[in-house]
């Protein structure tokens, strides 16, 4: 039976932050995340050489040994919580853990299963996104509207989702097309979506592992671009959401719907 639309999440949120070498920014990252937000942070470390996961325990956060991938990481965090809500943010140090609030209200009053922000809606500091990047999340976007009338118009990894609707997704993608994933499976199957706009902001220190070299660029795409593919085929399930998408919580602004393919 699917649940009515003012049913709330259970309570509690864990901040899943993944992780690979990221010794420079981890601990002002954990450090910067308000404890009235967010119950507990989850470190999903994918076997750091340089010290990020002491730094990250020493800034209080949980670490789990999520083992090699982005996705991998993301889905042991998740899988490492009874919290009601998870909330994804890279440890880089360019997303604003205050966007946080924005993100988790809209899911706490029970208006929206998922939500995710958009850094090319809001403010964007210069040099912080690729054009690549803004490319690869304008082309999703558009994509995901043709099959399934909900459009996004990025793929940033700040977002929040109810942990029941996460782990109905049947989510499988262990590297970087998890992202995308998620948004495509969470459109196809109802699920009731808001981007917010946020704010985006150069990384702290080390080097990106998809935009820092032509070698992460190309592995990364590639792998976004088989993720689509195969989410795409596959037989549509039937419907986990509890209404059509996009949440009636005044100020949060819904993806877009397009025409349904």
């Amino acid at each position: 039976m699917e649940a009515s639309r003012s049913t709330r999440p259970a309570p509690g949120v864990a901040l899943v932050i993944p992780t690979f070498n990221e010794v420079e920014s981890i601990g002002a990252v954990v450090r910067a995340v308000s404890r009235e937000t967010i119950d507990e942070i989850i470190v999903a470390d994918g076997g750091s050489t340089d010290g990020t996961t002491e730094a990250a325990v020493q800034a209080g956060a949980r670490v789990v040994d999520a083992g090699r991938g982005y996705g991998r990481a993301c889905l042991l965090g998740a899988e490492a919580t009874k919290a009601g809500i998870v909330a994804y943010m890279d440890g880089d140090g360019a997303d604003d853990p205050a966007a946080l609030t924005s993100l988790l209200a809209p899911i706490r009053a029970g208006a929206c299963d998922f939500t995710i922000a958009s850094r090319t809606r809001g403010e964007r500091e210069p040099g912080s996104m690729a054009a690549h990047q803004v490319l690869a999340g304008t082309v999703a976007g558009g994509l995901i509207g043709l099959l399934y009338g909900v459009r996004y118009t990025d793929m940033c990894a700040l977002r929040a989702i109810r942990r029941d609707r996460l782990m109905a997704l049947g989510m499988r993608e262990l590297g970087y097309g998890w992202n995308l994933e998620m948004q495509m499976r969470a459109a196809r199957a109802g699920l009731r979506i808001a981007e917010i706009p946020v704010s985006y902001r150069c990384r702290i220190g080390g080097e990106s592992k998809v935009a820092g070299s032509l070698f992460g660029t190309l592995r990364a795409g590639s792998r976004i671009v088989a993720t689509f593919a195969r989410v795409a085929l596959e037989r549509a399930p039937k419907s986990i959401g509890t209404g059509a998408a996009g949440p009636a919580a005044a100020g949060v602004a819904s993806p877009q719907r397009g025409p349904r393919s």
